[in-house]
């Protein structure tokens, strides 16, 4: 049994979704289930429809109307006749969002950021699904709401993973002894049957627990690059596949902010032991990189930039020192505001901290801090880390940069840098 899946720009449009159909008819050897994200950048214009309809300060059906053609478009690629099934189907589909904005916003922003962002995925899958059926192809589309299930934590559910297995396991089998499985990334539903999503770029966590519950032979992610690299291409003019990669190097780039696999992908898959693939949709023939047990390190260092970072540095207002009772709040305060931690470090009377600049929140974390400690801050930062990394590799990405904090441990060296040409 496999699974696939395919990221928002391998299906951006008919042209790559027509190659979507022909990977996913010649790869499929046995059992398959395919996950797949909205339509490029549909995501980021679904924020935009709830950020326009919660805050009233625009029309969002001009941000819902730019989704609308653009989907209405593929589909004309697609499809020679528009009274296919499809197009009352994708009608239906955004139906259930006029109806949301139709009323005034009453119901908290992440609940609602949910029930709208939610329908990038539901569109794609039915998209791929119909087209998929139409060229002749046994699949079926499947809501993953009905096999994800969630706690009531919008924007970041957790999965209730008994729960989840129990539904996957019971249904999905004798599915996939008939059916090629279309569902969506990303999603999940509550007891009360609400929508929700899992964080951004979660679609790579959905295929994992699918992966995981159905006890599959191996996963393949499929991506716009040739396999894991060693730096992200827009950083660096050269840079290497990694051909193999353990689950625990997978995690730790991961967990430094790696965005060519989600940082909760790799965990279910280590569990289970299952094979996860790296390849490339532009060219499916290679092999790409592939992440399982192996005793192997890292062949080359490997680079992660983060930008946009701010830096908090945190003292208490008296001659005190920061002890468990200051760092239980200051945690406390990050889980309230949502804020991730990028970077950290203590000392006797500071902890010193770097995290994403993610907007209001960041302003509101910093107030509430303010309240009781004294607290410095340095915004328009970047956080460089280095996986096995040598004073070469250090040297080389300091040109013309300031060093504002540096950590290092065996394997891994952290520097936050202000770039001194700006």
């Amino acid at each position: 049994m496999q699974v696939f899946k395919f990221g928002g720009a391998s299906v951006k449009n008919a042209e790559n979704i027509k190659n979507v159909a022909s990977i996913i008819a010649k790869y499929k050897t046995s059992e398959l289930l395919v996950v797949v994200s909205a339509i490029n950048k549909t995501t980021n214009t679904l924020e935009q429809v709830v950020n326009a309809y919660y805050h009233q300060t625009e029309d969002p059906h001009h941000y819902l109307n730019e989704i609308k053609a653009e989907h209405f478009a593929i589909l004309d690629d697609l499809f020679e006749d528009s009274s296919h099934p499809i197009y009352n189907e994708i009608s239906n589909t955004f139906v259930e969002v006029e109806w949301i904005l139709e009323e005034e916003p009453q119901d908290a922003y992440d609940y609602l950021y949910d029930q709208i962002v939610s329908l990038g995925e539901i569109l794609s899958s039915k998209v791929i699904a119909a087209y998929t059926q139409h060229i002749g192809m046994s699949t079926k589309w499947v809501d993953a709401r009905d096999y994800i299930q969630t706690d009531n934590t919008f924007r970041e559910a957790k999965v209730n993973w008994s729960l989840t297995e129990d539904r996957i396991r019971r249904d999905l089998p004798s599915i996939l002894d008939d059916f090629i499985i279309i569902t969506q990334g990303f999603i999940g539903s509550t007891s009360e049957n609400f929508t929700t999503t899992l964080g951004r770029e979660g679609s790579d966590y959905t295929a994992a627990i699918f992966a995981s519950c159905l006890n599959a032979e191996d996963i393949t992610i499929w991506k716009d690059v040739p396999g894991v690299l060693n730096a992200d291409p827009k950083w660096f003019d050269h840079t290497e596949l990694i051909p193999e990669l353990s689950y625990t190097d997978a995690i730790e780039l991961t967990y430094y902010g790696a965005t060519v696999i989600h940082p909760k992908t790799i965990k279910p898959l280590q569990n289970k032991k299952i094979t996860l693939n790296v390849r490339s949709f532009l060219t499916p023939e290679n092999p790409g990189t592939v992440i399982r047990t192996t005793n192997q390190t890292l062949p080359v260092p490997s680079f992660i930039f983060k930008v946009d970072q701010v830096f908090f540095n945190i003292q208490p207002r008296d001659f005190s020192f920061i002890v468990e009772d200051n760092l239980s709040h200051i945690f406390s305060l990050l889980h309230q505001h949502r804020i991730k931690i990028n970077m950290m470090h203590n000392s006797a009377i500071s902890f010193a901290i770097s995290v994403d600049n993610t907007g209001d929140n960041i302003k509101a974390f910093c107030g509430d801090l303010e309240k009781r400690y004294k607290v410095e801050v340095q915004k328009g930062l970047e956080l460089i880390t280095i996986r096995y990394y040598n004073q070469q590799t250090i040297d080389r990405v300091l040109v013309n940069k300031e060093i504002i904090r540096e950590l290092k441990d065996q394997y891994t060296c952290q520097i936050l840098v202000k770039d001194l040409n700006e």
